[in-house]
């Protein structure tokens, strides 16, 4: 049966918009971010996997007081250390929110780095129905642990080599979560790609993209690891050992802070732990910036020392008044 374009116009005009603004981390979205909603008067919905994670405050550069003062935030310390928090639970959680402000007349703000977590919300991953089950994921943490995670790998190889193909043999969270919507839908993760591929968008979304000269962006990532070491980084991080969580915990995982949870068991030394970091955050930059190049519908910013934060979040509003206009025109 032909399509009708009057009939796809009356579906994409139901769709809620969703502004969307990415990049690289140190890039500068949190300050962008904030400016945006408060000329929008909505919130802000974070998409960073590391920090939904409760006590992990500095390494995660959270926004301050301050800026969750200007602007509410949602989605930021939401589960503890040791909990798992998928791409799944993600998308679950931001769609209540999206609606939410959306019945609110306030325009939708999804801002972030975690590019599954955004691909997960504007593509409408077809994930499964079952959600999380915490019983399964633990029962394969504590199998990871006593056998080893190649055993993990290896029973996913079996299940779903299509997904496993995709997954890295040491990535514990995402094959454990491939394990456990196996066990929950009794049909493997790959089929919820395949699902997706063939469903349209569930939002409208305008999306824009920060980045800046490369040399540039690397040396903002390096100071901004001395900054976050000086402000007791370490100290954090022993604080959460103390209070029980280790290295098999998902929040004890992100990038840095398993550096330095190494360090204060004696595995690498202070030179190599702050040059370890440093050169892993460089290279998570440069793959945030190769995954959000591949929309093809987002709009690059440029940041350098001049930009105009106060002119470009005007450039911004301007772009979704349409979308708002009882709110971007205020």
């Amino acid at each position: 049966m032909p399509v009708n374009q009057n009939d796809t116009e009356q579906e994409q005009k139901r769709k809620i918009p969703l502004l969307v603004l990415v990049g690289p981390t140190a890039a500068g979205k949190t300050a962008l971010a904030v400016k945006v909603a408060r000329r929008l008067q909505t919130d802000i919905i974070s998409a960073d996997s590391a920090q939904v994670y409760r006590y992990l405050d500095i390494g995660t550069a959270k926004p301050s007081e301050e800026e969750k003062r200007a602007a509410p935030h949602h989605l930021i310390d939401i589960v503890e250390p040791d909990c798992c928090f998928s791409a799944a639970d993600y998308q679950h959680q931001a769609g209540k929110i999206i609606n939410k402000l959306w019945q609110e007349k306030k325009i939708p703000f999804l801002v972030g780095g975690t590019g599954l977590y955004i691909n997960a919300v504007i593509e409408g991953y077809a994930f499964g129905q079952k959600g999380a089950n915490q019983q399964i994921r633990d029962h394969y943490e504590r199998l990871a642990s006593a056998e080893g995670l190649g055993t993990l790998y290896e029973k996913l190889l079996t299940i779903d080599p299509e997904a496993a193909s995709k997954i890295h043999p040491n990535d514990r969270k995402r094959i454990i979560r491939a394990l456990e919507v196996y066990d929950l839908e009794g049909r493997p993760i790959s089929e919820q790609v395949a699902r997706t591929a063939g469903s349209k968008r569930p939002y409208d979304p305008v999306i824009f993209g920060l980045y800046m000269d490369r040399e540039v962006l690397y040396d903002k990532i390096e100071r901004r690891v001395d900054k976050m070491l000086e402000a007791g980084w370490l100290d954090e991080v022993r604080l959460l050992h103390e209070k029980g969580y280790h290295e098999n915990h998902p929040g004890l995982q992100i990038l840095g802070y398993r550096q330095l949870l190494e360090y204060l068991q004696g595995s690498s030394s202070w030179e190599y732990t702050v040059r370890e970091i440093k050169k892993q955050t460089r290279n998570l930059a440069k793959r945030q910036l190769t995954w959000f190049r591949r929309y093809k519908d987002i709009e690059w910013l440029k940041i350098t020392e001049q930009t105009d934060l106060d002119n470009l979040t005007e450039n911004i509003c301007f772009k979704v008044k349409d979308l708002t206009p009882a709110r971007a025109n205020n």
